[in-house]
């Protein structure tokens, strides 16, 4: 089998890694100050089928794994605290009396009740509970007990509390008697207020009255002497608002007697003045008068206009052929004998002349039965006349009396008015005074009535156990209060803190992709041992940061790399060295640079000297041939940093790095420098401009957000290409990640150790196989090396 270095042909076994297709360029990476770093393209993951809810979640749960230390220790304190509070704690013992409030009130008007707020409803129900809550309540239990008088009950408050206050009050001074009895009566109303407990019982008119207090009994007759109280004071409030109503009856009635009596006085006193008499017809004596007159009237124009007419045919006839005349008795039996006559003074003329004195005596006879016709005719017309002439002044007559007997009743109608105005004063002064004097009279009678609407359920009992204090409630309250306190002061602590101490933490403050997670760990033999052995989680944590790097460009691995951190001991130079060993393991000629010029560790980290190195090349003294040394490794070279210069910014930024990095990569595949840290010195910036790719390492609980903002940015005003950063010192085993990072650094060892050699690096048979295969490669002669470049 042979190696990859050695299958491509290249010398030094480097690997062609893979390159990304032409038109695939990715977005450079922004933070949130809006500055790229590098070339790679980096996104950061996206969170697939993941709700906010599960990522609170994620988040409440690392904060409390994370600070499970501080958060514990909150919560056994609070319950310490609750233990010891609740065996110091005076035992209270609590009595509840149970009373029912209906929602009827007295009624002393009709139609109307006492007062409007005792309407049922919530307004009702809030309006007795405040009631019940009220001092002049309290003081009526006071007063019906005596406790004011007992000393043992106006002493200091009870409990744990009132202990400690009593321990620091000094001896009570001699004051007067009676300030002495309202100071305890002021404080036994005050502790009876404040011990007093209301609670309705939910969709019920029931009430519960609980009381607190160090005596059971004494806890019992409080309760039932406040149950008491209420019912007093209810039905107390009930005859004093009968007792106003009376009093404001009586008031009221005598005020309308008097009205009544002058609104009679007055009806009297206008009837006298009228002569007005009061009948019970509706109808007065000038009306009836009226009609009938009216009616006569009716009559007699009727009557006169038939004489009229019958007046008027006699008149204008000539004859006596009319019906008034012809149904006469006298004219009728003078016609008779007329005809008779007549007939026999025409049979006559048959015989006789007119002359004939039997002819002469009948036409005389003729002649008197006609004057006598005459006279009766004329006797009827004057008696025709005679009768329409009367009933013409009948009618005048009649017609005037209607005249005066329409203004009596006018007259009349007008004293009405004003006496029906002064009657209806009377009545309705009548009305208003036996109502009231009804009213006066029921309420005269209910208020010895002793009805109530409220009445006592239950009443309290002595209770057998202690209500305070709660050894367990206190116990979990004390538990549930301090691990609530103790996750806020962890959050508190998590929102103030802002160091970077997880993966995300990074990303979100560099705007960078993580290359590599490296765990916390101490190396008693050396970072060197550490990476020697392959199981170490260190060792695992730098080959996967190290087969990142090969995917961090788009060119696949940079052969100039910087390693960089914002402030000191955050992980940089171990970082470099164990890049440095892995590469050199894997095949590659790698040149480990210690850059730091001012405070050189790699060299003392890997046992080497340091009287020459970097420094020497850079001034010119000497070439990379004379300074770099071998180390344990055939493809590894180191080069120290050589003699501290006092202008270490002045020769890194000269021209001979880009020399020096010009010449080594004709001789080694890769170049590490371990920079200073970006602090407030630019050396960093210096070699970031000159190398390919620069890699930002921060230490989990070392680096600031803002401080690695700040270096990033100093980078890319530089415009070094930053690919990513590397998180170093991380406690997989506090923070919420440790699961899946720590079961991966073993991963690969659990299952056939060294038959595993994926992205996570090899292991140790494979590591060694690697060895086997690498190309024997001579150490080459620095100086010829040198001679050969130049």
């Amino acid at each position: 089998m042979m190696s990859e270095g050695a299958e491509n042909g290249r010398p030094g076994g480097e690997r062609n890694l893979p390159v990304v297709p032409e038109g695939r360029n990715l977005p450079a990476a922004r933070d949130s100050y809006g500055y790229g770093y590098g070339t790679a393209a980096y996104a950061p993951p996206e969170t697939h089928h993941e709700s906010e809810l599960a990522a609170a979640l994620h988040y409440v749960i690392g904060i409390a794994v994370k600070w499970r230390t501080l958060i514990l220790s909150t919560a056994g304190a609070f319950a310490v605290i609750a233990l010891v509070y609740s065996f110091l704690a005076t035992p209270l013992y609590t009595a509840t009396v149970r009373i029912q409030i209906d929602n009827e009130a007295s009624k002393i008007v009709e139609g109307g009740v006492q007062a409007p707020t005792e309407r049922g409803g919530a307004e009702f129900q809030k309006t007795q509970y405040e009631l019940l809550k009220s001092r002049a309540m309290s003081e009526r239990v006071v007063a019906a007990l005596g406790l004011d008088q007992s000393a043992d009950f106006t002493a200091s408050s009870p409990g744990l509390i009132g202990s400690l206050f009593g321990l620091f009050s000094g001896p009570s001074e001699q004051t007067d008697p009676a300030a002495e009895q309202e100071r305890n009566h002021r404080r036994s109303v005050n502790r009876v207020k404040g011990n007093v407990d209301i609670r309705p019982v939910t969709a019920s008119r029931l009430v519960d009255i609980k009381y607190t207090d160090v005596s059971p009994a004494r806890a019992a007759s409080i309760a039932n002497a406040y149950a008491d109280a209420y019912v007093a004071s209810n039905l107390d409030k009930r005859f004093e608002a009968s007792s106003y109503a009376k009093v404001f009856l009586e008031d009221q009635i005598k005020q309308l007697k008097l009205r009544l009596e002058e609104s009679e006085r007055a009806v009297i006193a206008f009837s006298e003045s009228e002569n007005m008499v009061q009948t019970n017809d509706k109808v007065s004596i000038a009306e009836s008068n009226l009609a009938a007159a009216n009616a006569a009237l009716g009559q007699l124009i009727s009557t006169r206009i038939r004489d009229e007419e019958n007046w008027k045919q006699v008149e204008a006839a000539k004859g006596i052929n009319l019906p008034q005349i012809l149904t006469n008795n006298v004219i009728d039996g003078l016609r008779t004998q007329r005809n008779e006559l007549r007939r026999q003074y025409e049979e006559g003329l048959e015989t006789f002349k007119p002359g004939y004195p039997a002819m002469v005596e009948i036409s005389n006879k003729i002649a008197e039965i006609d004057r006598q016709l005459a006279a009766e005719v004329a006797a009827i017309r004057s008696s025709l006349k005679a009768a329409y002439e009367s009933s013409a002044n009948q009618e005048a007559q009649m017609r005037q009396r209607i005249e005066e007997l329409r203004g009596e009743v006018l007259e009349l109608q007008k004293k009405s008015v004003r006496y029906g105005i002064l009657q209806r004063e009377v009545d309705s002064s009548r009305n208003l005074y036996n109502d009231l004097l009804q009213r006066y009279k029921e309420v005269d009678v209910a208020s010895g009535v002793g009805t109530n609407n409220v009445f006592i359920v239950d009443r309290a009992l002595p209770p057998g156990s202690p209500s305070h204090p709660r050894t367990m409630l206190l116990l979990a309250g004390g538990l549930m209060l301090g691990l609530i306190g103790g996750f806020g002061a962890a959050a508190l602590i998590e929102l103030l803190d802002d160091r970077i101490r997880t993966p995300e933490d990074a990303e979100k403050a560099t705007g960078l992709p993580i290359l590599g997670i490296v765990p916390r760990a101490e190396f008693p033999s050396g970072i060197v041992a550490e990476l020697s052995d392959p199981r170490s989680p260190v060792a695992e944590a730098y080959r996967s940061l190290a087969t990142s790097l090969q995917f961090a460009t788009e060119s696949g691995l940079p052969r100039t790399l910087v390693v960089t951190s914002a402030g000191a001991s955050e992980g940089k130079s171990s970082t470099a060295i164990a890049l440095a060993r892995h590469y050199a393991i894997t095949g590659k000629r790698v040149l480990l640079i210690d850059a730091d010029l001012r405070r050189p560790s790699v060299h003392s980290t890997l046992g080497y000297d340091n009287a020459v190195g970097l420094s020497n090349c850079l001034t010119g003294m000497s070439t990379l041939h004379d300074v770099v040394q071998a180390t344990d490794l055939d493809t590894l070279d180191f080069l120290a940093s050589g003699p501290l210069p006092p202008n270490a910014a002045e020769i890194l930024g000269g021209t001979h790095v880009f020399s020096l990095i010009s010449v080594g990569l004709e001789i080694y595949d890769l170049l590490i420098f371990d920079s200073p840290p970006m602090l407030s010195i630019a050396d960093a910036q210096l070699l970031g401009a000159a190398a390919q790719a620069t890699i930002f390492v921060t230490g989990s609980g070392d680096g600031r957000r803002a401080i690695a903002r700040n270096a990033l940015r100093r980078l890319q005003i530089a415009r070094a290409v930053t690919i990513g950063v590397v998180l170093t010192k991380f406690d997989t085993r506090s923070a919420h990640y440790g699961y899946g990072y720590g079961y991966g650094y073993g991963y690969g060892y659990e299952y056939g150790q060294g038959t595993d050699t994926g992205s996570a690096g090899v292991g140790a048979r494979g590591l060694d196989s690697v060895k086997a295969l690498l190309p024997k490669f001579g150490r080459r002669d620095a100086k010829t090396d040198h001679s050969e470049a130049a």
